[in-house]
C-alpha cells in the first residue's frame, strides 16, 4: 500500500550513539521541512542527547532538548522513505531497513570524540552542526 499523496516524507537519521549528529539532523529537518517531513533519529546504541549538541542547536535557533536517544531496533519494522546514516560506523553497523525506499550515507566526524578545552569541543559541535544544516537544506531543496 502506498502512502497518501499528502503524507509527510518519513526520514530516519542513524548514528552510532544517537547523541549528536543524528539528533541535529532530526532537529534541522523538523525545522526546515515543516509538515512535508516526519523526521526521526536513532543509534546502533543509545547514550542520551549530548549537552553540547543541545547547546549548538539552541545557538542555531532550534531546540532539541526534548528529543530522546533511541536505538534502531525501535524502527526496523517501520516504513521510511529515506534512511540516512550520518557516521561511518553506523553505515557499517546499520541494520537493513526492509521497509525503507531509499538509503543514503552522509559522513560527518564525531564531535564528541574531540578532546580539549570546552571551547575547542564546542567548536567541533558547531562545525558539524553547520555541515549537517547544509546537507539537510540541500535535501529539502532537492525535493522541492
Amino acid at each position: 500500500m502506498s502512502p497518501a499523496p499528502d503524507a509527510p516524507r518519513r526520514v530516519l537519521f542513524v548514528c552510532t550513539h544517537n547523541s549528536a549528529r543524528s539528533q541535529m539532523a532530526e532537529g534541522f529537518l523538523r525545522a526546515a521541512g515543516g509538515r512535508r517531513y516526519a523526521a526521526a533519529s536513532a543509534g546502533t546504541e543509545a547514550r542520551g542527547v549530548h549537552p553540547l549538541a543541545v547547546r549548538a542547536m539552541a545557538d542555531a535557533g532550534i531546540d532539541i532538548s526534548a528529543q530522546t536517544s533511541k536505538t534502531v531496533e525501535r524502527f526496523v519494522d517501520e516504513a521510511f522513505d529515506l534512511v540516512v546514516t550520518v557516521c561511518d560506523d553506523a553505515a557499517e553497523a546499520c541494520p537493513v531497513f526492509p521497509n525503507a525506499r531509499e538509503r543514503r550515507h552522509w559522513s560527518f566526524p564525531d564531535p564528541s570524540a574531540v578532546r580539549g578545552s570546552e571551547a575547542e569541543r564546542y567548536a567541533a559541535f558547531t562545525r558539524v552542526r553547520d555541515d549537517i544544516r547544509r546537507r539537510v537544506a540541500e535535501l529539502v531543496a532537492s525535493e522541492g
